[in-house]
């Protein structure tokens, strides 16, 4: 939590400081990973630019203090997970989430942005006005209707319901006597010692509780529909640790960090252009790992290509090692209903349990499912084009933070924090109050947002905004491309267009 050294709180919610007709050059929405980032980047480079953080809950992490199930951690390292200006000094390079909240906390601590924070203001909607050339955000602050304006928005609140997550309709759920919880909704009460427990899910936050929860439960099964790419990674980077004994701490962590990124992008291509070896690489890297009489194909050989959905990683093979021990095991099947001791597959076998946890993935939202208009008409956020990752067409003074679904998320949420301030710089020099992106080329043909199959993207699809098919619209996904474009690219490019909307004209 953000500490208190005496000094006037902007997030004390219910404050008499905040008026309707309060303005800020930048809000940033979100004080998580992205948001903290943006903070920082502001400070450095758009010092004399006024900015707060808008945060909807009680306190600064985002998914890192949002998450309290056990084993809770990162399936990236944190040599590029961590911000490109602040070196991860932990010991593991995959690290635990109250890992990650100390070093998010440190790094708004330090810089002081913690105190630019507001907690407990939830952003409801926003409208441009184009004579103005701001936006006005609506905002519940504790419950209490709020307004204030600003010329740039920067939407840093990730892209899931933080409410709550998705929750299929299990038939008979209802007869069940035992408990079921969502992960996304973990409480530091519930109890699994001892127990039986069913692991519904065979994605990141399965593979993370299965092997954590295993220490303690009596039993855990994980319940699968269809296997996921599971792949052990070790749990300290042994080089990035040695650069640490020998170079300057930042030298080192950017060293290993490029070594990290580099890798990243080869395996990733590699898998791409030979997808049938790769796949039989991972699996046999599972068979290994379990042996050649545990059923490696039924249980860990997904029916799609690596990289059509995100790769789990397990640190130091610890999932695997709890299945060798007995502590876990692995059901792949369809769940046929649930009854009052479990659950009933489709092939008739029947897993009783005392707790059943629901790792069923995300109920995906941009934007804090704020709603958005421009002039008064509210905006089709699902008919716009994503413009370099980071913008939507037609959309002026507005800015999304996300990662990449092929790397660390805050690889990406660097470059679009630092963009952000050189469009803001530019506007500046030239004087100009509005920046839209608009489509001018008539050969831009929309695509899917994310070439990415991942059952969470496919609901939201119809929702979600598209990408073009060609630069600057295509979403590429490439951690060096994006470098070219977003640091050392044109900001004036010819697609974004820069205007000074005549003034609107204060009553007497």
């Amino acid at each position: 939590m953000p500490t208190d050294i005496g000094l006037p709180r902007e997030g004390a919610a219910g404050g008499k400081n905040h008026m309707a007709n309060e303005h800020l050059d930048v809000l940033v929405v979100g004080a998580g990973i992205s948001g903290i980032g943006a903070g920082h980047y502001l400070q450095q480079r758009c010092p004399g630019k006024s900015y707060a953080i808008l945060e909807r809950r009680a306190a600064l992490g985002g998914t890192w203090d949002l998450f309290r199930c056990p084993g809770i951690r990162s399936d990236s390292d944190m040599y590029t997970l961590g911000y490109a200006f602040r070196p991860w000094t932990g010991a593991k390079s995959i690290a635990d989430g109250p890992a990650i909240l100390d070093y998010l906390q440190a790094t708004a601590r330090d810089e002081g942005i913690d105190r630019k924070i507001r907690y407990n203001h939830r952003v409801l909607a926003a409208n441009w006005s184009t004579p103005d050339a701001q936006w006005t955000v609506d905002l519940d602050v504790g419950g209490e209707r709020r307004q204030l304006t600003t010329g740039f928005l920067f939407m840093c609140s990730g892209y899931y319901n933080y409410d709550a997550g998705y929750m299929p309709e299990f038939p008979g759920i209802d007869s069940y006597k035992g408990e079921v919880v969502h992960p996304q909704k973990w409480t530091q009460d519930i109890v699994h010692a001892g127990k039986r427990v069913i692991v519904i899910g065979s994605g990141a936050t399965a593979v993370t509780l299965v092997p954590e929860m295993a220490k303690t439960a009596a039993h855990v099964t994980m319940l699968q529909r269809s296997p996921s790419y599971v792949v052990s990674r070790p749990g300290e980077d042994s080089i990035g640790l040695s650069l640490r004994k020998y170079l300057p701490s930042m030298l080192a962590y950017q060293l290993t960090r490029w070594k990290n990124v580099l890798l990243g992008m080869y395996f990733f291509r590699l898998m791409r252009k030979y997808p049938t070896q790769a796949k039989a690489r991972l699996v046999g890297m599972v068979r290994d790992e379990l042996g050649p009489d545990y059923d490696v194909e039924k249980h860990f050989s997904p029916r799609y290509n690596p990289w059509d959905q995100r790769v789990c990683a397990v640190p130091n093979a610890d999932m695997f090692e709890a299945i060798r021990n007995g502590s876990a095991s692995v059901e792949t099947d369809i769940i046929d209903t649930f009854n009052a001791t479990g659950i009933r597959l489709k092939s008739g076998k029947q897993l009783d349990a005392d707790m059943i946890v629901t790792a069923t993935g995300l109920d995906m939202q941009l934007m804090g499912g704020a709603k958005l208009s421009i002039d008064g008409v509210p905006v089709e956020i699902s008919k716009a084009l994503t413009y370099k990752g980071m913008m939507f067409s037609d959309i002026p003074n507005l800015a999304l933070s996300t990662g990449y679904t092929n790397a660390s998320w805050t690889l990406k949420t660097d470059l679009t924090c630092a963009y952000v301030c050189r469009l803001l710089q530019h506007m500046d020099a030239t004087g100009t109050r509005q920046c839209t992106p608009r489509v001018t080329d008539a050969d831009v043909a929309p695509a899917p947002f994310i070439d990415f199959s991942s059952g969470y993207i496919e609901r939201a699809a119809a929702h979600l905004p598209k990408q073009g098919n060609k630069a600057p619209w295509k979403l590429h996904q490439n951690y060096a491309l994006d470098i070219v474009t977003l640091r050392f690219g044109k900001v004036d490019d010819g697609t974004m267009e820069f205007s000074n909307p005549v003034r609107a004209k204060v009553a007497a």
